[in-house]
């Protein structure tokens, strides 16, 4: 069973994730060239895409809280225009209120035909009072309905370009993240081909040197990749093995980078095999640690790594039936002295989960 671990990914720099990919050399077709560059620049391609990938995220993350908060003005705006609504419908019950005490307290006469048959000053004064009294409440009452119904529109305006607002805003982020991911997922997979193509030929395609961004590990030890989900560990059983799984396999998209999991020196690059590419790196506390089923490779044998440093990009090479990384611990550069990574790991301030 999977259990899945998250760990933000790495991202040397907040970069905008909408600006043009650098340039590589392409064929007429559009594919990678078949220059000496070739292998390297994909890799680095999709070195780019994995930053290009998060800052995405990043960004459609930190637009999805905003269309949520935007979400919520515009709840409040329609619990307002629910309220103006509601005291429209007062103010037009006012209206037809004074209309009815009018024609009362006329006795049935319009007020204009009071002041006409007025008999007095005093019941002049009195109609021209009552007169006076009813204009203004008719005023009063128009005005304040009249501006609660432009107020009412203007909000309503508002609310509607508000749910517009956040509608746009969740369709260009989307959009935008999946246009980096199909990119990211077709040079996976351009990766993965030229790793089969190695194999198959038995015979490396040497180091890929790609700008990795610059470490910030304060330990001697970390885990072979960031982000991952556990699938086999060491000691299952499997058709796919002669006896036992003689590691722990970290399941990880192709091209996904590969960390050293501590300082020491590359003894052994190669490719062909049940491990397909693997680099393996020996360790001055007299461990050996292997990283298998690589799609490239970006050391030498020879080289000093140290924590944290990528060697290589995940892949699916060998005998291998997905995408993941198998990494094994050794007490011997030889197969068959692994012992259990994940408590080696814990051990050193590396927890896996």
């Amino acid at each position: 069973m999977r259990s899945p671990r998250r760990h933000p990914l790495l991202v040397p720099a907040l970069l905008c994730a909408a600006a043009v990919l650098a340039a590589r050399p392409t064929t007429a077709d559009g594919e990678a060239g078949d220059g000496p560059d070739a292998a390297t620049e994909l890799s680095a391609q999709v070195a780019r895409l994995y930053e290009d990938a998060a800052v995405a995220t990043q960004r459609y993350e930190a637009g999805r809280r905003q269309a949520e908060a935007r979400q919520g003005r515009a709840r409040r705006l329609e619990e307002l225009l629910g309220r103006e609504r509601q005291e429209i419908a007062v103010l037009h019950e006012d209206l037809g209120r004074i209309a009815r005490a009018q024609y009362r307290s006329g006795g049935g006469l319009p007020v204009a035909a009071q002041l006409v048959l007025a008999h007095s000053p005093d019941e002049l004064m009195r109609a021209q009072h009552v007169f006076s009294q009813a204009d203004l409440a008719v005023d009063n009452a128009i005005g304040k309905s009249r501006r609660a119904e432009a107020r009412l529109a203007e909000d309503e305006s508002k609310a509607t370009a508000a749910w517009q607002a956040v509608e746009r805003r969740n369709v260009e982020l989307a959009s935008l993240k999946k246009d980096i991911e199909d990119k990211l997922e077709e040079a996976r997979w351009q990766l993965q081909g030229q790793a089969d193509a190695s194999v198959a030929a038995g015979s490396c395609r040497g180091a890929v040197r790609l700008d990795q961004p610059p470490a910030h590990f304060t330990a001697d030890w970390v885990t072979p990749v960031e982000t991952y989900a556990l699938s086999a560990g060491f000691g299952s059983g499997g058709e796919r093995w002669a006896h036992r799984h003689t590691g722990q396999d970290f399941a990880v998209p192709i091209g996904t980078p590969v960390r050293a999991v501590g300082a020491g020196r590359v003894v052994r690059v190669s490719c062909g095999g049940a491990f397909g590419i693997e680099v393996v790196i020996q360790h001055a506390d007299g461990y050996w640690t292997q990283y298998a089923h690589l799609a490239a490779v970006t050391v030498d044998q020879g080289d000093r790594v140290t924590p944290g440093q990528w060697i290589g990009q995940s892949g699916t090479s060998g005998n291998s039936t997905g995408p993941h990384l198998h990494f094994e611990v050794r007490v011997t550069p030889a197969l068959g002295s692994a012992v259990d990574p994940v408590p080696w790991l814990a051990a050193r301030g590396a927890p896996v989960a």
